[in-house]
């Protein structure tokens, strides 16, 4: 009878897998020893693995570039990172080194491009999209960067008032984009989104703000839904009612040349995740370029904004199970050494699942169990896996220290949770290593010791 955690996964799984094998009893991660990670900086403990950023955006520019030729598909390509994934300078250093544009959300990301610039990451060639409700700070923060030279800045108008109030603030002829107020899926609350323009408002919105601002060139329209790319009939009736837009738009204003898809390609959240990434760059181009030929207009320019898919894949968390307490006759709760509420929020507030995976003891026999953080909260919990509504991990043993890792973790987790800031229940932050393609960890911070949390709550 097979009984080992190995025999689970091997019969479950494809395994190992691209990024998933095992050296020993021992789990590697992108080829990233583990054992000796967890042996040298013990747990909790964060990490980031800087070369499958650039793998990452590598392959979904092959994967466009690709249909492009398939399809004779003219307009060019253009991938943008989205900040608001993960704004740490380490970040975005290796995602430039792969000439791509940048999408930011709010003021503050602003003053990250203009140091960006100072360095020489970000040239005058590139990109820069300013999405999001733009608040005075931010309107002055985009004028001061137009007005300073970066003249490929495109702003995305979110309601009627920008227009004005980029008029006032920027010197002489700048470009704008405009976002569609997509509708979301049935299961939402709410029927349309609250960001951008109503699809029938667009053109009258156009003729009667833009056009006469002879300053103004439209240069792109902006598309984007929650769900994400996706193969249903949703996402490719959604995109369709877009292309209706961006036709109509181009008959009036023949400036318009750039169709922006925003975010939304998947990363990996089991080992039997599936997407097909090479078909649906070029389904996608297809369907826009079938409407356009239909109505005899030149294909637009593709941007995606990609944020998760840039940088999820690169991350991971490692916690130890400290104990384990029977609660009933069912219910065995292994305890990590940390807290899910705070270093995987998502977890906790959306029911995010992830990659979870043992580090050691892979030919231990297995046991269902619930897995609990050090908060207080009964919120602070993490109780089953993507495919399966259950956790199964090697045995607890206390003579036999387990370790398990969540992977793919690399996307909004510490924006969310607030580096470096109050956790709850002062749980402290992990310690953070940075991992290049050598294998080299480095030590971008140490844990949250007392001191800094008392210091930040006003303590001596």
């Amino acid at each position: 009878m097979k009984t080992k955690y190995i025999d689970l996964i091997t019969q479950s799984f494809d395994f190992p897998q691209d990024e998933f094998e095992l050296d020993g009893e021992y789990l590697k991660f992108n080829g990233i020893d583990l054992k000796a990670l967890v042996e040298e900086h013990g747990t909790p403990l964060k990490f980031t693995y800087l070369p499958k950023i650039s793998q990452n955006i590598q392959k979904a520019k092959g994967w466009f570039e690709k249909a492009r030729e398939e399809l004779n598909y003219e307009g060019t390509y253009n991938y943008c990172y989205c900040t608001k994934s993960s704004h740490f300078r380490h970040i975005l250093g290796e995602a430039l080194k792969n000439d791509i544009h940048i999408e930011t959300s709010s003021a503050f990301d602003i003053n990250i491009v203009e140091s960006l610039i100072e360095e020489g990451l970000i040239t005058d060639d590139k990109y820069v999209v300013c999405n999001g409700f733009k608040r005075e700070e931010y309107v002055e923060n985009i004028a001061r960067l137009v007005n300073n030279g970066h003249r490929k800045t495109i702003t995305v108008i979110d309601n009627y008032e920008e227009v004005d109030l980029f008029s006032e603030a920027i010197e002489g002829d700048f470009e704008i984009g405009i976002r569609i107020a997509s509708e979301e899926e049935p299961k939402f609350e709410f029927y349309t989104s609250r960001l951008g323009i109503g699809y029938k408002d667009i053109v009258p919105f156009y003729q009667t703000m833009v056009k006469p601002n002879e300053r103004i060139k439209l240069k792109m329209l902006h598309f984007f839904i929650n769900t994400g790319i996706k193969d249903n009939s949703y996402y490719w009736n959604e995109l369709t009612k877009c292309l209706r837009v961006y036709v109509n738009l181009k008959k009036v204003c023949p400036e318009l040349d750039s169709l922006n898809i925003g975010g939304g390609f998947p990363i990996k959240n089991s080992l039997n995740f599936e997407y097909d990434y090479e078909y649906m760059a070029k389904e996608i181009l297809l369907q826009i370029k079938m409407i356009c030929d239909e109505e005899g207009i030149p294909v637009p320019n593709i941007f995606t904004e990609f944020g998760s898919y840039t940088v999820g894949e690169s991350g991971g968390v490692i916690y130890k199970i400290l104990y384990q307490k029977k609660q009933n006759d069912k219910e065995y709760w292994d305890m990590i050494d940390s807290s899910f509420m705070t270093t995987l929020p998502d977890a906790w507030a959306i029911s995010k699942r992830f990659v979870m995976l043992p580090v050691n003891r892979w030919y231990d026999k297995y046991e269902r169990v619930l897995l609990g953080g050090l908060t207080c909260d009964s919120d602070d919990y993490y109780n089953s896996e993507q495919h399966v509504n259950a956790i199964y991990l090697p045995k607890y043993d206390q003579a036999k220290p387990l370790y398990i890792g969540f992977f793919n973790t690399g996307a909004y987790q510490d924006n969310i949770s607030g580096f470096g800031g109050i956790n709850h229940c002062l749980i402290p932050q992990p310690k953070y290593i940075l991992i290049d393609e050598n294998y080299t960890a480095k030590v971008y911070s140490e844990e949250q010791t007392h001191q800094d949390v008392l210091n930040t709550l006003g303590y001596k």
